[in-house]
């Protein structure tokens, strides 16, 4: 195994059942296709990357398109696949479980069983669900149990409210936005400051988060008295933020002057990023002259070993 080592907290799983049934549940309105996907491909995947292990999650649209019982048994399926491949390659694979929102009371029972039974590194969350996002007062009983657990939370996008442009599917630009959207949603709303035992990961360098923060930190407080320009930086960079399609010199440097320091982790989005352009992003990683001291292995590594503690055995 490489020195490198890495830990991918942004890889996906695809199980056979849901990718059969995502057509009779309204496909994926991202525009976006399902790729093949096995255990086996991904191990070669992760050794052609020097990547130790990979957290797997469902990607979107997750379960948009199935309702009430059958939600929650797909769900539960879900899980308990995922489970079954980390039980048999623990030191490879981890697993962000699916949660059946927006039932909330349904979510918090599947919570239960993830984490007492199937011993779970996480929780997947889409940025919204039926156009409610991650700041809204009904997410609270959510954001009490995650909070009272210190759980991982990986944050992905979800296809927003919004008709694609033609010819740009929405993970092209719009799950970016959307991305910004939900982490500005909740800090808004004080997510980022009433729990601060979690730990949330934004997907794809936190979108436009980086380049845009002074603005928010800037205009927020001028439409709600009780934020301050300094309240609105610190929780913000509470969140983690993973590297998956955003390893350009650019977009690194930008990340790194913005983030705290250890939150900055390695993704790959494998498999909807094919193989190549995982492998693409990964050599400009790779190549990045702003690394200094342990920064490398912190952003490869260390830094999801704090958060995945099991990793270090």
């Amino acid at each position: 195994m490489s020195t490198y080592n890495r830990i991918d907290v942004h890889q996906h799983i695809v199980p056979p059942f849901w990718a059969e049934a995502l057509p009779l549940h309204g496909g994926d309105p991202s525009g976006w296709k399902s790729p093949e996907w096995s255990p086996a491909s991904a191990i070669r995947f992760m050794d052609d990357l020097q990547i130790g292990c990979g957290i797997l999650s469902l990607t979107a649209p997750g379960l948009s398109g199935w309702q009430g019982a059958a939600r929650s048994e797909m769900a539960r399926r879900i899980n308990d696949y995922a489970a079954e491949i980390v039980h048999g390659n623990p030191q490879r694979f981890g697993n962000f479980v699916t949660l059946p929102l927006p039932d909330i009371d349904a979510a918090l029972r599947e919570l239960d069983y993830a984490l007492n039974d199937l011993h779970a590194d996480g929780v997947v969350l889409m940025n919204n669900y039926d156009g409610i996002y991650l700041g809204d007062a009904r997410f609270e009983p959510l954001w009490q149990a995650l909070g009272s657990r210190a759980c991982v939370v990986f944050i992905h996008p979800f296809k927003p409210p919004m008709t694609p442009l033609d010819g740009m599917p929405a993970p092209l630009t719009d799950f970016p936005a959307d991305t910004t959207r939900t982490a500005l949603h909740m800090t808004i709303n004080g997510v980022m400051r009433r729990y601060t035992r979690m730990k949330m990961i934004l997907s794809h360098a936190g979108g436009f988060l980086p380049y845009a923060c002074e603005r928010y930190a800037e205009l927020l407080p001028g439409l709600n008295a009780e934020l301050s320009a300094e309240v609105i930086r610190d929780d913000l960079r509470r969140f983690y933020f993973d590297t998956a399609l955003s390893c350009g010199s650019i977009s690194l440097t930008a990340l790194l002057a913005f983030a705290r320091p250890g939150h900055v982790l390695y993704g790959s989005d494998y498999p909807y990023a094919p193989a190549s352009v995982g492998a693409s992003f990964t050599a400009q990683l790779d190549a990045f002259d702003g690394f200094q001291g342990e920064l490398r292995a912190q952003v490869n590594r260390d830094s999801a070993l704090i958060l995945f503690p099991r990793l270090m055995k």
